[in-house]
């Protein structure tokens, strides 16, 4: 393994930075692995970050998308419908609950956000219900970067700047059960959390209530955090009984990488608006989706329409490489693959975690892993700010040739983590690969940081 030497500074037109220091230019990608030009090799142990689902440069949807290249790039899709979006919505709405089988396509994760928020709010109105416009959030989430995303995103750190120019909408705390220090049980903790919901919706009002968004299975602003499972049933009874839409946001978890097509899969939670994206193109081209019931549409439909678009909607080219991305899942089983690499990965993290006694909790499902990291787990004193442990692990990492992903949980502003989530089509040795790395990283950081390490 090549020792990446600290990032280059130079200057560059196309992008802005928040410091002078750039990673090295990349050169080529192949299955998990990535190049730079001068010839070192990273592991991509965090898919980029959690994009790359099907691995890089997968021959048949470069194919697959190098033949719609010689047909189409573009068509607007008020002008044209294209074979690849039809199939794609065809195939896409056969692995969704059932039911949910009228798909919206996008450029990405916080158009599909977007997309379902204009959605429900929509429904609301065709149907008789303008009084409801309150989507309700977890602290911490997050939801996306455009204003009305970040509206339903909880974390002070990327919002603050922007408060005066967005409608901030309501939180209630996201289910991080395994910090409460109290005698209740794991499935009582997960009620408690889901019950906080209710007592939301009571304090702002029923009426004024539209929809409930979530990510399932945590991204990056909880580090794959997973409620006791007795959550779940406890927020879809609870939206029922308000009227209330269950929005997932599946941007992150959903496309297969928990071991299910969708995070919400795992306890047979069914919401009424889903959105996908990033492994849902798997980085062959932009691409995210919203999926919903035709109940929803159907008053859309009879009122006008969806008064909602972008451009780039129901793209041919992106469209074509979705429908590869599927068929690679289907031929190669990178479901079930995630499902089972996912377990030795959370086993081999739990060991990781005997080992370095700081690593206060693991998570996750499948291939979207993550670890908390406290100077006292007992306690839950955190380790001092100024030491920046997360990014230190991070850039430990990266020198040993292994891109794992991190930042701050508790609303952007403070907590230590890491997230580890291959490709899909991992092996069992490259997850030693990444676990050994990993341990070599946290080993200097222990003793960088003077934290403690069993024998």
């Amino acid at each position: 393994m090549l020792k990446s030497p600290a990032p280059e500074t130079r200057e560059a037109s196309h992008l802005f930075y928040l410091s002078s220091l750039r990673r090295p230019l990349i050169d080529r990608a192949e299955g998990i692995y990535m190049w730079t030009q001068d010839g070192r090799r990273f592991i991509d142990g965090s898919s980029g970050p959690m994009v790359a689902n099907i691995g890089h440069s997968n021959r048949n949807v470069l194919d697959a998308m190098k033949r719609q290249m010689d047909r189409a790039t573009f068509a607007y899709r008020l002008h044209f419908e294209n074979e690849p979006a039809e199939e794609l919505a065809r195939q896409l709405a056969a692995k969704l609950p059932e039911g949910m089988d009228r798909i919206f396509f996008v450029s990405g994760g916080s158009e599909a956000i977007e997309s379902c928020i204009k959605l429900a709010r929509q429904w609301a109105v065709a149907t008789g219900q303008p009084s409801r416009w309150k989507v309700i959030t977890r602290f911490p989430s997050y939801h996306g970067g455009t204003l009305g995303a970040l509206a339903v995103t909880g974390d002070d750190a990327l919002s603050e700047t922007f408060v005066p120019m967005m409608q901030m909408m309501p939180t209630v705390p996201a289910p991080i059960a395994w910090r409460d220090r109290d005698n209740l049980s794991m499935e009582q903790r997960g009620i408690r959390y889901a019950d906080m919901l209710e007592e939301k919706i009571l304090a702002e009002g029923p009426q004024s209530v539209l929809a409930f968004i979530m990510e399932p299975v945590g991204g990056a602003a909880t580090a794959a955090l997973v409620a006791p499972d007795s959550y779940y049933p406890r927020i879809r009874e609870i939206c029922d009984r308000y009227g209330i839409l269950l929005i997932h946001d599946e941007v992150m978890s959903g496309a297969g990488r928990t071991g299910k097509f969708l995070g919400g899969d795992h306890w047979n939670c069914k919401p009424d608006i889903v959105a996908l994206s990033k492994g849902l193109g798997s980085g062959y081209a932009p691409l995210g989706a919203l999926a919903a019931p035709m109940r929803l549409v159907q008053p859309l439909l009879a009122s006008g329409g969806f008064q909602h678009g972008h451009t780039y909607a129901g793209n041919p080219l992106a469209c074509a490489a979705g429908l590869a991305v599927l068929g690679e899942m289907d031929r190669l089983g990178l479901i079930a693959n995630a499902a089972v690499m996912g377990e030795l990965l959370m086993d081999e993290l739990k060991r990781l975690a005997k080992r370095f006694p700081f690593i206060a909790d693991v998570r996750g499902k499948g291939l979207l892993t993550g670890a908390e990291m406290l100077a006292d787990p007992d306690t839950l004193r955190p380790i001092e700010p100024a030491k920046k442990a997360t990014q230190r692990l991070l850039d430990l990492a990266y020198e040993r040739g292994l891109i794992i992903y991190g930042r701050k949980v508790k609303g952007g502003v403070d907590g230590d983590n890491f997230m580890v989530a291959p490709p899909m089509i991992v092996t069992a040795a490259q997850i030693g690969e990444i676990i050994s790395i990993i341990g070599d990283s946290l080993e200097v950081l222990a003793s960088e940081l003077d934290l403690p390490v069993e024998g």
